[in-house]
Parts: structure tokens; sequence; C-alpha cells
């Protein structure tokens, strides 16, 4: 057992890091998702009706800045938009590598200096929401110019 322990966190913090570098281009939409099924909920949809209101707020958040970064033609824009998706990923980010680094260190001050490592998955999270999403708006060729 000693020799499996060991082998077993490393093991279970290496999937949850996998998780949330992969699920943290959709914290935006979970939390926007998560936010209107409770609020739903307690204006008296019920269980079933919170969970499909909860479920079509999170999919129309996707989709609705999908649409915006395949149709918005300014650069400056679809950065903002891209920014407005990873900035919770950040947070996300930064409370789960704190959470990590309190379980194997002590002192505050390293858990901090570790839970920077949070920059991993807001570049994680940027580059995989600009590669889900549209090159640019249709119809801009420099040949026709």
């Amino acid at each position: 057992m000693i020799i499996f322990g060991p082998l077993l966190v490393v093991v279970g913090i290496g999937f949850f890091c996998w998780l949330l570098f992969t699920l943290a281009v959709f914290a935006l939409p979970f939390f926007v998702g998560l936010t209107i099924g409770i609020w739903t909920f307690h204006t008296g949809a019920g269980v079933l009706g919170g969970t499909v209101a909860g479920l079509v707020a999170g999919g129309a958040t996707i989709c609705i800045g999908q649409l915006a970064l395949a149709f918005v033609p300014w650069t400056w824009l679809r950065l903002l938009i891209i920014i407005l998706y990873v900035t919770p990923a950040t947070f996300a980010g930064y409370g789960a590598t704190h959470g990590i680094a309190q379980m194997a260190m002590p002192s505050p001050t390293w858990q901090t200096i570790f839970a920077i490592g949070a920059t991993a998955v807001t570049i994680t999270a940027f580059i995989r929401f600009t590669a889900i999403a549209a090159p640019g708006p249709a119809g801009r060729d420099l040949a026709q110019g």
C-alpha cells in the first residue's frame, strides 16, 4: 500500500488537472447555466424546469460566443469576446490550483506562488476557445480587395 498511495495521488491530481484544462473553455457557459437554473428553480419551476432552463442558457451562451466570433469583423472586438470567455476560466484555474497546492504544502506563501500556475489554464482556455471558433467573417478575401 505504501507504493500505491503516492501513485494514486499523482494519478488523481493528473486527472483533475486534465479535467480542468479540458473544461476551462466552458467556465462562463457553466456559470451562466448554473445561475439561470438556480434562479428558475427558486421561482417555482421545479427541478426539471431549472435543469432545462440552465442547459438552454449554458448552450445559448456558448453558441452566442461562437456566433459573435464568427461574424464580428474587428479584431479588437473579437479579442474582447475571447477575454470575456477566458476570464472565468482564469478564476476557476486559480481556485483549483490553489486547492491542489493547499493539499501539497503548508506554507500560504508557496500555495499562492504555485497557484499562479492558473496562467497555464488561461492560456489553454484561450487557445481552445479560439480553436472552436470560426476563423473570421466570411467573404473577406484580400484578393478581392
